[in-house]
């Protein structure tokens, strides 16, 4: 489905209601449930707040901006909520502190935090806020395996990678949405929840979940085999060009028993292994080819996996083709005789 019209609500302070009532009405129509109130201002229309949400099937975009609040869901609140969901926050301008059972954190300009409605939280704004939200169901975060990565609430680097990637992407969405068709609005939202997904995975490096694992690693895989040729390949390299941690990296293969540099010694191994067998090339040139500075450290190496030295094998190999050779040989040349 195509996204609908935005949705704007603001605060009348022309209105008999109370700007606290209004804000709560609003936060609770747009978001999730709320109990809202407001320090006490000197004049009823001191208190400012917008907020404007576009709907993207089943995502919510919403931009808003309010004076100091602050705000609670408490038993009754989750209780009257029309769903589970996700709540991405990244402030603008001005600072939030949001808590959630033992997590707890203070947002200013740039800070991305993700926050579980289905648990009790707080919110308190001290200073007029800013801010752009996106509000996820959890089944639709579970297409992209999302679950594993959330816990009570998770604060992103705002200056990592893949978090950026997130909120650029969500600030150009926002330019784009009034002119989207469904099929637009349909990729809109698959790359908005696999961009919050390694958004998460890359703030919690977990890597237990099934549904990571295996494309985590069949991914460094490939990162390996093209790199094999350009230089050493280092835990560090490969945590760097897939948004994880080291320590994410090196948790991927001790799953299987295995070190990275281990699997990195036993590709280059194999590659050596081809060329002994394919060429005629020095076996030092083929050593230092697949990052074996040392040729007699290379020669060691091959021989514990592989049984022979380098040179034992290559002529293993040209010895059990000669027979087979000479044979063909004599039979063409008998034929020919006859």
């Amino acid at each position: 489905m195509a996204p609908s019209g935005d949705e704007l609500w603001a605060v009348d302070s022309s209105v008999g209601d109370d700007a606290a009532a209004q804000w709560e009405q609003i936060l609770s129509a747009s978001y999730v449930p709320w109990t809202v109130s407001i320090p006490e201002l000197p004049h009823r229309d001191t208190f400012k707040a917008w907020l404007r949400r576009w709907q993207i099937d089943d995502l919510a975009l919403v931009d808003g901006h309010c004076g100091p609040c602050s705000g609670r869901r408490t038993r009754h609140q989750l209780a009257d909520a029309e769903g589970e969901f996700v709540a991405v926050m990244i402030v603008q301008a001005g600072a939030e502190t949001i808590s959630q059972r033992h997590f707890e954190a203070t947002m200013t300009p740039g800070d991305v935090v993700a926050w579980d409605s289905t648990n009790r939280n707080r919110f308190t704004v001290r200073e007029p806020l800013s801010k752009r939200s996106m509000l996820i169901p959890w089944t639709a975060l579970d297409e992209v395996g999302g679950r594993a990565w959330m816990s009570d609430g998770v604060k992103l680097d705002g200056t990592a990678p893949a978090t950026r990637l997130m909120t650029t992407y969500l600030d150009a969405l926002n330019q784009v949405l009034p002119e989207l068709d469904s099929a637009g609005a349909s990729a809109a939202r698959t790359a908005a929840l696999a961009l919050l997904a390694g958004a998460l995975r890359s703030e919690n490096n977990i890597c237990s979940a099934e549904i990571v694992r295996p494309a985590l690693r069949a991914s460094i895989e490939r990162y390996i085999e093209r790199h094999l040729l350009g230089g050493t390949v280092t835990p560090a390299a490969i945590a760097s060009a897939h948004w994880v941690s080291i320590r994410t990296v090196n948790r991927v293969f001790s799953a299987t028993g295995q070190t990275v540099g281990e699997v990195v010694r036993l590709r280059r191994l194999a590659r050596a292994r081809e060329d002994l067998t394919d060429n005629d090339r020095p076996i030092s040139d083929i050593a230092h080819r697949w990052g074996f500075s040392d040729t007699s450290h290379f020669s060691r190496t091959f021989k514990a996996h592989y049984g022979s030295s380098p040179t034992d094998f290559r002529n293993a190999y040209r010895f059990d083709r000669r027979p087979h050779d000479a044979s063909v040989h004599r039979h063409v040349a008998r034929v020919q005789a006859s």
